[in-house]
């Protein structure tokens, strides 16, 4: 009996080996299979983050370029506007040129009428002495009752005389003087109408170089909507693999636990027939386990040593030297703003590149306290003021570098940087 108790004992225990053997077995059969197919979710996460990484990076530079190219762009439209609200005021300093020039020409006609009239006084005068001869001269002369008399007859012609040309000279000097300042007149006008073309032609190219950042935004745009596109489709991709990786582990850990469950119940089973066999063993164990899963008046003191007159006497150096937009040599060619600039910068003082800027440069000062060494500003253009309204500044094309009247057009600022 003892021997057939012993050899059951040892036939259970071989079942219950042999359980545990086929719970693994069965453990490592479901692993291999759930194994295959979430190596190959992973491996398309990997891909697909990959890829998204790599397209978020390139978002990053688009939007970068963009935030660059809206920079620029926010650049030319502060340019144009500023450039649109000089040419307005150019277009009212024409206007007003253009009055002051038709007036001159009223006046011009006026004083050659005056002219005219003087000198024909004076002709018929003359002729009316020559056509009677000089018997009515002298009948004249010798009519005198007394020396005295006949010298005051004579210096009374003699005077008629000085006067009919005292007269003629005044009206033609006159005459000139208006001509003089119609030409004056002319030239600023010819002056305005150059800087306006110039103006226009900066419009022109601001406009074309804003159409051409406005055509590379659009392209941003596109290539951006295009990334996010793929970014959204890969970022879907992952969540794709994501799913059905903790799909198969949930299933793999249900299965195992089925497994575990099973081989668990016969190992039970197993211990029960034993434990029925030989009525005292109580060896047989059971376990468990589980898984889970971002103004007037202004007149600022002197901040430097600079004396403005030196500032004048060097920028006078190069008075008929020639203006070229964009020019930057005082002897070659130069704008208004590199004029201003160089010459300053000779004392030390920096200055910005364009008109624009220099608007705020220094400190304001009213034009009744100018003094020699401030810039003045105009519309698109600036000078330096050399003191009794008088200017010297990088003009035109055609006046090169030259001398003006500080009020000959509408003054925006004038600033005090010495």
């Amino acid at each position: 009996m003892k021997f057939l108790r012993a050899m059951k004992k040892i036939k259970i225990k071989k079942q219950i080996i042999a359980a545990v053997m086929a719970c693994v077995l069965g453990i490592g059969g479901i692993y291999s299979v759930h194994a295959s197919v979430i190596n190959d979710a992973k491996n398309k996460k990997n891909e697909a983050q990959q890829e998204l990484d790599n397209l978020n990076s390139q978002i990053d530079e688009i939007q970068a370029a963009q935030s660059d190219l809206q920079e620029e762009m926010d650049a030319y439209d502060d340019q144009l506007m500023a450039l649109l609200t000089d040419m307005d005021l150019l277009e009212h300093d024409i206007d007003a040129k253009q009055g002051e020039i038709d007036q001159a020409n009223a006046d011009l006609e006026v004083a050659q009428e005056k002219e005219q009239t003087q000198y024909n006084a004076m002709k018929t005068r003359i002729q009316y002495m020559y056509e009677n001869g000089d018997s009515n001269y002298w009948e004249a002369m010798m009519g005198a009752t007394s020396i005295t008399d006949l010298l005051n007859r004579v210096e009374y012609v003699s005077e008629v005389y000085d006067y009919d040309r005292k007269q003629l000279n005044a009206y033609q000097e006159t005459v000139q003087q208006v001509a003089d300042l119609k030409d004056q007149l002319d030239a600023q006008l010819a002056e305005m109408e150059e800087l306006k073309i110039s103006y226009e032609d900066q419009a022109s190219s601001l406009q074309a170089l804003i159409a051409e950042k406005s055509a590379a935004m659009d392209n941003f745009d596109a290539q951006l909507a295009s990334a996010k596109s793929l970014a959204s489709q890969y970022a879907n991709t992952i969540k794709q693999q994501n799913q059905i990786i903790a799909n198969e582990q949930a299933r793999q850990a249900a299965e195992e636990a089925a497994a575990r469950r099973a081989a668990q119940q016969q190992q039970q089973q197993n211990a029960g027939n034993q434990s029925n066999t030989t009525g005292n063993d109580t060896n047989a164990s059971t376990s468990g386990s589980g898984t889970g899963l971002t103004s007037s008046g202004l007149n600022p003191a002197h901040t430097t040593n600079v004396s403005g007159s030196d500032v004048v006497a060097f920028a006078s150096q190069y008075v008929g030297y020639p203006y070229v937009y964009g020019g930057n040599s005082l002897t070659e060619g130069a704008d208004c703003s590199y004029f201003v600039m160089a010459c300053f910068g000779q004392y030390g003082i920096s200055l910005p590149r364009n008109s624009y800027s220099m608007q705020s440069c220094g400190q304001a000062v009213s034009y009744d306290c100018a003094q020699p060494g401030d810039i003045i500003c105009y519309p698109g253009h600036v000078a330096i003021y050399m003191g009794n309204g008088r200017i010297v500044h990088a003009s035109s094309p055609t006046n090169g570098i030259c001398y003006g009247s500080a009020t000959y057009r509408t003054i925006l600022t004038i600033r005090r940087v010495l």
